[in-house]
């Protein structure tokens, strides 16, 4: 089984898949590899890649949202599913609006906002997605969410994540996705326990996974495969981590060096 990360992974710097690329993973399918598409973003957001690779058409699987949902690319069946705690969502909305943060959280193909600002709006281009801001925040927070994202400059993000760790404690992950983007989710929550989750339903062992990503949420997958690999323009604290780091970049077809040497 391979997992991908899609973001500065699989996807080019313009969002797309090269030929190459999608060859290489034709071509692993066809050895018998289960494909597996990880990513934060939600499945509205994923659904266009997986077409792109002709997951649609063949069994494999998606890791929504980092790790909050899971679902069969072919099919669309949700085979995994989390949610912040309430209680939990709301004391971290609260903390980050005392602070004069907005938040902002997926649904279908929508992202909501509690009040606009440059960073979201960053988001948005990258998700593809459309941006609602709702008056009433709290209460859709309230209703239950997979996951909560706070934008911001990084120079004042952290601080408000040393805020939110010493409040929320072990309820809930805390981590920034992007420099200028800080993403909270259900505890015990990341890409490698979906990843798990997923290989223990194909009776699958974990020396007989590669996963592949960039960034700090592809760490958890990157150290529960058998075979971690770091991408060369990824962040430092994961090439650390990782078996093997690429010698191409994302935008060099990468992953394309790490399915022909470890699976063709």
């Amino acid at each position: 089984m391979i997992a991908f990360d899609l973001d500065d992974t699989l996807l080019r710097s313009d969002l797309s898949i090269s030929y190459r690329t999608r060859n290489a993973i034709k071509r692993a399918e066809a050895a018998g590899v289960v494909v597996v598409l990880a990513s934060g973003r939600i499945p509205a957001s994923m659904e266009r890649f997986a077409r792109l690779l002709g997951l649609h058409k063949r069994p494999g699987y998606l890791i929504c949202n980092n790790g909050t949902l899971i679902q069969e690319s072919n099919t669309g069946t949700v085979i995994y599913e989390t949610a912040i705690p309430s209680k939990t969502a709301l004391l971290a909305f609260d903390l980050a609006s005392a602070e004069g943060f907005p938040v902002q959280l997926y649904e279908d193909d929508i992202m909501y906002v509690s009040k606009s600002n440059e960073f979201a709006g960053y988001d948005q281009k990258r998700s593809g997605l459309r941006q609602v801001v709702v008056e009433n925040f709290r209460d859709m927070v309230g209703s239950g969410c997979c996951k909560l994202l706070i934008p911001g400059d990084p120079m004042i993000l952290k601080p408000l994540e040393n805020l939110l760790r010493s409040y929320l404690g072990g309820s809930a992950t805390l981590f920034a996705s992007r420099p200028y983007l800080l993403e909270i989710l259900p505890p015990q929550t990341n890409k490698g326990a979906a990843l798990e989750k997923i290989a223990e339903k194909l009776a699958i062992h974990p020396e007989a996974v590669l996963a592949i990503g960039d960034s700090v949420n592809d760490e958890g997958m990157i150290a529960w495969a058998g075979t971690g690999v770091a991408m060369i323009n990824g962040d430092e604290r994961i090439k650390g981590i990782a078996n093997v780091v690429t010698e191409k970049s994302n935008d060099d077809d990468g992953v394309v060096d790490i399915i022909r040497r470890y699976v063709l």
